[in-house]
């Protein structure tokens, strides 16, 4: 596939038409208001593909971190330089047209082809300066490793680092971080296309407010509930120990909410180790088990990983990382 530059300096293609040419597809003939010359600006081909996998300009915005009439204007520049609509307009969202389809095979061949132009040009960088980017879940972010985060960053101070914390799974393959800290309770579920290295085990725990405890044990009437995460429930591990819930659950959309009820003494509620434990208002309730969440990973891709900020990073946070192991396995803590 060949590559243009444009005057603007970001990369083009050359127009669909050219592509669909004698391969039967026949969508398009020759649009006497595109002239030959006309090339893809792959900025808007990043649009369409936002719009056809999240099925609404509103998510596509979202996830490009821009307005909604910039996604629509993006949409109308790459239709009207390949003369057909790409979207039909459902009440439920965008759906692709005939065009569109055929369209968005090329468009992903034009986004990996972007793709391994970066990784390659970005695998020669060898230098200890310029953009890093990491992805974990916000928990591991805020109650575990953004300490070591600012030690890195204070050690290497050219480094630009951008935390992705927002709890979405950011693919690597794509450029969207350039490495990924994530808890995998089977290794087999793993890419097979990235750089694993193995960091130590965590576990989870059953927890409640050391007030709560205590008035428990005095006798205290109020309800006792279970503090769930919406979408996940009650895990299927999660068994009472000497204390038995007497409430209807209590349900939160996110973890530091989670936290913060189980604090105020509202019932119990599962959390790792390293967030429990070391936090004084909370106990582990009596008679309960530990159970494992997972192995802790660090991920990376095949040429980024070779830059010298990923090698230095990956290195710097395997190692707090290990020192962390007694923590993550909740022996960090004795509990009565």
């Amino acid at each position: 596939m060949l590559i243009g530059i444009g005057y603007d300096h970001r990369p083009c293609y050359p127009t669909f038409e050219r592509m669909f040419d004698g391969v039967g597809h026949g969508l398009w003939k020759a649009n006497p208001a595109v002239p030959d010359c006309t090339m893809i600006d792959w900025d808007d081909v990043r649009y369409f593909l936002a719009v056809a996998r999240g099925g609404s300009v509103r998510a596509a915005a979202e996830r490009l971190g821009v307005n909604h009439s910039t996604v629509l204007r993006r949409i109308a520049q790459l239709e009207e330089r390949l003369g057909a609509h790409m979207f039909e307009k459902l009440p439920s969202g965008y759906r692709l047209t005939a065009a569109g389809e055929e369209v968005l095979e090329f468009a992903d061949q034009m986004e990996a082809s972007s793709h391994l132009l970066e990784t390659r040009v970005f695998g020669r960088d060898q230098s200890v300066r310029g953009l890093l980017r990491v992805t974990l879940a916000p928990t591991l972010a805020t109650h575990l490793l953004m300490p070591d985060f600012a030690d890195f960053a204070r050690l290497h101070p050219d480094i630009e680092m951008e935390i992705l914390s927002s709890g979405e799974l950011a693919n690597l393959t794509n450029r969207e971080a350039d490495v990924a800290i994530r808890v995998v309770y089977d290794r087999k579920t793993l890419p097979l296309n990235l750089h694993s290295l193995k960091g130590p085990e965590l576990f989870g725990g059953i927890y409640m407010s050391c007030d709560r405890l205590a008035a428990w044990r005095a006798g205290a009437p109020d309800p006792i509930r279970w503090i769930v995460i919406s979408i996940h429930g009650i895990p299927d591990w999660a068994r009472e120990g000497e204390v038995r819930t007497t409430g209807a659950p209590f349900r939160t959309t996110d973890g530091e909410a989670q936290i913060v009820a189980v604090r105020q003494g509202l019932g119990m509620t599962t959390l790792p180790c390293f967030v429990g434990d070391a936090d004084p208002l909370l106990v582990r309730v009596p008679g309960t088990d530990l159970h494992m969440f997972g192995t802790v990973w660090l991920l990376t891709q095949g040429e980024t990983r070779k830059t010298k900020r990923v090698r230095l990073f990956t290195e710097f946070v395997s190692r707090r990382l290990a020192a962390y192991a007694p923590l993550l396995a909740g022996l960090s803590v004795s509990h009565d």
